[in-house]
């Protein structure tokens, strides 16, 4: 009997030594990051950033895997429905919280389907108008808004674009009243800024301030919470529309129920990338702060994100055909 409770004893001690080692192990093979937007934009450039720091960190290769379709949502999808192993990524932006909203019977759930892992990065975009419009500053727009109702036109990416929620968002809190005339990418959006097809417009940095400063375009303000160290001059929306805030976001997930050991060992691999003078450099050239912290607080930031859009698409009476 006594030789039994010692043998069971031992295989239960070395069952338990070989899943701590296995624990300790992680990640004993390589990571992916599914990235569901085309090789070369912004979700893809931090994928590969992030992830080649975090490989030599772990010892492990980061592969970025692109499943690009449906503004996301094959991606999104695939990832949701993978081992929660710790072994599969999923970047994502701002739009994750977004496109619930706009797209019946989602595959997936936002936030219920999804462990956090870190928020990679942030970015305002940039309140412009066309030079023809009589605003030098936000409070100028406004009421030159209100005085010719229905006169601005603002461009967007398209239904339930970032792009589009942000003047959404400025419309309903200033209590005016914008045309959406939605494009199928930054470029000819901006391009038809530029024109004067469209007169306003919410821009990411790099493609607003540059045309700004050469007089193509005029910035008035930010959309962060606070101003920018990209364009310090310039103010919040907020400064003159209290409660306004509307960033670009963009961090990992992973699939509901990845271990805890695991989701904490990609979080510190990630915050130390971040931390790098190389990476801060890059980041900055595409308009983008490195963020970081733990995974509760990008959980959380998920969490006010999916309901705070939900709120404004019911409150603006858009349409989702």
């Amino acid at each position: 009997m006594k030789k039994t409770i010692v043998l069971a004893a031992g295989i239960l001690l070395s069952m338990t030594a070989s899943w701590v080692g296995a624990q300790s192990a992680f990640p004993a093979k390589p990571v992916r990051i599914i990235v569901g937007f085309d090789p070369g934009g912004p979700n893809d450039t931090q994928a590969r950033m992030v992830g080649q720091k975090m490989s030599e960190t772990m010892g492990q290769a980061v592969i970025v895997e692109n499943r690009t379709g449906a503004d996301g949502i094959i991606g999104a999808d695939l990832a949701a429905k993978s081992p929660a192993d710790g072994y599969t990524l999923l970047l994502v932006s701002a739009g994750h919280a977004i496109n619930t909203n706009f797209v019946k019977q989602l595959p997936y759930h936002p936030v219920n389907d999804f462990s956090s892992v870190i928020q990679l990065s942030s970015a305002p975009f940039v309140l412009v108008v066309h030079p023809s419009v009589p605003a030098q500053n936000t409070a100028e727009l406004i009421r030159y808004a209100k005085a010719n109702p229905d006169m601005l036109h603002y461009a967007s990416t398209g239904l339930g674009s970032s792009l589009m929620m942000g003047m959404e968002l400025f419309n309903l809190l200033a209590g005016i009243k914008t045309v959406h005339v939605p494009y199928k990418g930054g470029a000819p959006a901006t391009s038809d800024l530029i024109a004067g097809r469209v007169q306003v417009m919410t821009n990411n940095v790099v493609g607003s301030l540059p045309n700004a400063r050469a007089g193509k375009l005029r910035a008035l303000a930010v959309t962060s919470a606070q101003r920018s160290p990209l364009a310090p001059d310039l103010p919040t929306i907020a400064e003159t529309v209290p409660g306004y805030e509307m960033d670009a976001w963009y961090g990992l997930l992973a699939p509901k129920g990845v271990p805890a050991a695991a989701a904490n060992r990609l979080n510190a691999e990630a915050n130390k990338a971040l931390a790098g003078a190389d990476v801060k450099q890059r980041f900055a050239v595409l308009g983008l702060t490195p963020v970081g912290g733990t995974p509760e607080a990008f959980m959380n930031l998920v969490k006010s994100e999916s309901v705070k859009w939900a709120k404004v698409v019911k409150e603006s009476g858009i349409t989702v055909e």
